[in-house]
């Protein structure tokens, strides 16, 4: 590894959390006008948010988000972003929303999530309830489609290591939009509510499944970044091996579980605190669009 290479550090602010999880999830469109800011400050190369409400579709939903990213990007116009998929009868309307802000709003980076998984909580009898969170084959091609016609680059969520050879099948076919970037999820004690310890998916937070990612896309040449949904990244040993092995970092309260209740602002410090300790300069926006070769600008 180059330790020249600069580190994306990308904050996902808020996703599914709630003020009851932790109270400095933004959630209001001023919340996450400061929260970017003050990530950005910190250090941060990429956000990614969710709008107030998942319900929410195409123009409603769109507008839900813009309430917030006009100002933001009128404001610091530099700045890599991205929403979340919403929910949606078909995978047209999940993406509908997306459409309408890339044309109203500088926007490089889609979202594909190559795979479908289980995803749960304890019951009452400590075993395993939860939801099927289905992406069919149709779905995904529809997806890639989205991104490669938009001039997006997919932002790739690898909850399992079945969705890392969907993607390695894209790639081998030259169907992978440019610009994609991989993100190994790893399952933490918490799992992907948060609400607390006992059901989990995917592989752990260890050195050796993160070596086993790293296995599947060895000579792909595809940028990478960890991330412990359920738990806290910077208290795995995935954190520091990624950043020797020259991957990226992805923090943020959307994911972020624990005992602690910290800022978003706070998990970037800390991910930047150890990118210096392994000798890694942070990436700017503008140098993470390089790295990632996003499409050019609209």
């Amino acid at each position: 590894m180059n330790v020249e290479t600069p580190v994306i550090i990308e904050a996902a602010i808020n996703g599914g959390s709630s003020k009851r999880r932790n109270p400095n999830v933004p959630r209001k469109p001023s919340e996450i006008i400061d929260s970017t800011y003050r990530c950005l400050d910190a250090g941060a190369s990429i956000i990614h948010a969710h709008n107030s409400d998942y319900t929410l579709t195409g123009r409603a939903a769109a507008d839900d988000y813009l309430e917030a990213w006009r100002v933001i990007l009128d404001r610091r116009p530099g700045t890599l972003w991205y929403p979340t998929l919403c929910g949606g009868r078909d995978v047209r309307e999940v993406l509908e929303h997306i459409a309408i802000l890339a044309d109203e709003v500088p926007l490089r980076i889609g979202v594909v999530d190559p795979g479908s998984t289980n995803l749960g909580r304890p019951g009452e009898d400590g075993l395993p309830t939860g939801v099927v969170y289905r992406n069919s084959y149709d779905d995904i091609r529809t997806s890639f489609d989205f991104c490669d016609q938009r001039g997006l680059g997919p932002s790739l969520a690898i909850y399992e290591p079945g969705f890392m050879q969907t993607t390695l099948a894209y790639l081998k076919a030259g169907k992978l939009p440019q610009g994609a970037m991989v993100k190994f999820y790893f399952g933490g004690a918490y799992g992907m509510f948060g609400k607390g310890p006992g059901v989990t998916f995917g592989l752990p937070p260890s050195e050796n499944a993160l070596l086993a990612y790293l296995d599947m896309i060895e000579g792909t040449g595809l940028p990478w970044s960890v991330s412990v949904w359920g738990g806290d990244l910077l208290q795995t040993p995935v954190a520091r091996l990624a950043l020797e092995r020259g991957g990226h970092l992805h923090v943020g309260l959307e994911e972020h579980s624990g005992t602690r209740t910290p800022t978003n602002e706070a998990l970037v410090q800390e991910a930047a605190a150890l990118a210096a300790q392994v000798g890694r300069p942070l990436a700017t926006p503008a140098q993470a669009a390089t790295l990632l070769t996003l499409p050019p600008k609209n």
